[in-house]
Formats: C-alpha cells, sequence, structure tokens
C-alpha cells in the first residue's frame, strides 16, 4: 500500500472504532503526548449519497452527524479526523492517534493494534452480511401453481 492509501485505511478504522477502542490503543502506546488543538472538535452536518444498485444514478441519501477535530503534536506532526456523530472526545482522541501512527520509527505497537481493531471490525462485517444471506429469499425458485 501507498503511504496515502495507508494513513486513509487508518484513518477509516479510526473513524468505524468507539471511543474505548481508540481509548484502548492509545494507552497501550503509552502516556498521551502533549498536543495542540488547532480546531477543536466541532459537529456538523453531510449529506450522505447513495446510488441505486450500487452502480446506477447518485441521489442524496440523507444526512449525516459529524465531528471532526485537527491537532498537533510537539513534534509538529498534525492530526486529523472525523467520526459520525458528536462525540467530541472521539474525534480529540482519533486525531491525536492519526499524528502518532505518522511516526514509523515510533508507531509499530500502535499500527499492530489499528491492524488488529481493522480485522476485528472486517469479521462483524462479514457476520452481519452472513446473518442477512440467510434471510434471503429467492422469488424466482418459487414454483407458480397452475
Amino acid at each position: 500500500m501507498t503511504q496515502t492509501a495507508t494513513r486513509q485505511h487508518w484513518m477509516a478504522v479510526l473513524a468505524r472504532a468507539s471511543r474505548c477502542e481508540i481509548e484502548a490503543l492509545l494507552a497501550q502506546a503509552g502516556p498521551q503526548p502533549e498536543h495542540e488543538v488547532l480546531k477543536a472538535p466541532e459537529t456538523g452536518t453531510v449529506m450522505v449519497e447513495g446510488r441505486a444498485g450500487g452502480a446506477g444514478r447518485r441521489f442524496n441519501l440523507g444526512e449525516a452527524t459529524v465531528t471532526r477535530c485537527v491537532v498537533r503534536l510537539g513534534g509538529g506532526r498534525m492530526g486529523f479526523s472525523y467520526a459520525l456523530g458528536r462525540d467530541a472526545g472521539k474525534a480529540r482522541l482519533a486525531a491525536i492517534t492519526d499524528a502518532l501512527l505518522q511516526d514509523e520509527s515510533e508507531a509499530g505497537p500502535l499500527r499492530q493494534g489499528v491492524g488488529a481493531l481493522a480485522e476485528k471490525q472486517q469479521a462483524a462485517r462479514e457476520l452481519a452480511s452472513r446473518k442477512a444471506a440467510a434471510t434471503k429469499v429467492d422469488f424466482f425458485t418459487l414454483v407458480r401453481g397452475g
């Protein structure tokens, strides 16, 4: 993966993670680093778009509440986060985690933790998909009476 793709991946994992999961990740990394909040957590809305059949024309599905935050660590690295919902603490912690993950020399255990969290999230998606598939009805296989 490219450096940009890697960062996009961990930011997506952090966005889907709960606040408790992010707190646990940071606890593994040691004491929380000194940081400056450049853009305090703020909540707003974004328009969510869908596509008919996943590939058809776009349509506005509705609005979603999102909280974002920007921090700068003592070393100058900046961290960003966007998270669904109104949890300002989660947004701040995710931004700190993003900044820490950018330092390849110090972020090994933290990156492993994000990898484990990504696997957990993927397993939950697969389980939900299997449960949904188990309830699928194929109406074309029903025999029509004559």
